[in-house]
């Protein structure tokens, strides 16, 4: 049996570029082959491992010339962990034949793509544009907090690009814009923040770092309210990956705590329990003289916050 040529390893390749290398259809039709694109010649030795980066490349095959990668695939290859069950791309180009697991956009204006990694995807304030007809408000403020902290844009680049465009989701991205802040770290921080703004709590500010009154640095607190020296510390499961590390977080709460700092540990199973946070957070503020009008629990809220447009 003849070996599989090495350069076609790893890739996909097209029929003609099989033949070139000796492969015929028969041999490609057979069990150490498969189809990607069945019916469209792109193929790939059988049994390899395929990646997001993979299936682009064979979607490039086959699509027309322009096609760059957009809305949430466009947006994991910008380095957000989201789902990208379907891939996404965009196209100025009229094109009638469907393509498994693609789904294909055509544009009107002229698209701008980047390089990422030899695939061409659309920058990423556009991808999150796109994407934001088939978003809920809570992942589009995620998702752009994330971009931002990833230094892929700024809140005013976004801003500008929103209000100044005339594509399908630039009402649902201006509707969030004042909702974007910097320095966020993860989506567990946005939603903890969202669920304080939803219910009237005055906003916390994000990954501050605290000092004493020498100057010594204590931490970074995940949100920190200095009038009321209050900080809610988000403690995921990266927390728990090291002994070392529990032993820093431990330290650098009662560090806080002994410099008269109030910590609020908070778990991801609080989030599924809104209101009982929500009233950890204002009793905290109580004890600290905070005399402000008491928190809202509107259960609608936040059912629209996280309601997926396209149900």
């Amino acid at each position: 049996m003849r070996p599989i040529p090495e350069s076609l390893r790893g890739r996909p390749f097209t029929t003609g570029e099989a033949a070139a290398l000796g492969v015929t259809r028969r041999m490609l039709d057979g069990r150490r082959f498969e189809a990607i694109h069945p019916g469209r010649g792109v193929w790939a030795v059988a049994q390899e491992s395929r990646d997001l980066r993979f299936l682009l490349r064979a979607d490039l095959l086959v699509l027309p010339r322009d096609a760059a990668v957009s809305h949430v695939t466009g947006l994991q290859l910008h380095g957000l962990d989201v789902d990208t069950s379907l891939r996404h791309w965009s196209t100025n180009t009229p094109n009638r034949r469907g393509l498994g697991s693609v789904t294909l956009h055509r544009r009107q204006a002229p698209l701008r793509p980047v390089d990422i990694d030899g695939v061409p995807v659309l920058p990423a304030h556009r991808c999150l544009v796109d994407a934001a007809i088939m978003l809920s408000h809570r992942d589009i403020v995620r998702y752009a907090d994330a971009l931002i902290a990833a230094e892929q844009m700024t809140a005013e680049s976004f801003a500008h690009y929103a209000w100044t465009r005339h594509l399908h989701g630039v009402r649902r991205s201006r509707a969030n814009l004042a909702l974007l802040r910097d320095r966020v770290r993860s989506f567990r921080e946005t939603d903890l923040r969202l669920l304080l703004v939803i219910a009237g709590l005055p906003e916390f500010e994000v990954n501050l770092d605290i000092f004493d009154a020498r100057g010594a640095h204590l931490g970074c607190g995940d949100l920190v309210l200095p009038r009321h020296r209050i900080v809610l510390e988000y403690d995921g499961w990266y927390h728990e990956r090291t002994a070392a590390q529990r032993r820093k977080d431990i330290a650098r709460r009662e560090g806080l705590e002994a410099d008269g700092w109030l910590v609020i540990v908070v778990v991801s199973g609080d989030l599924d329990h809104p209101a009982g946070l929500i009233g950890r957070v204002w009793r905290a503020l109580v004890s600290r003289g905070h005399s402000g009008p008491p928190p809202r629990f509107v259960p609608w809220a936040l059912e629209e916050l996280s309601r997926n447009p396209k149900g």
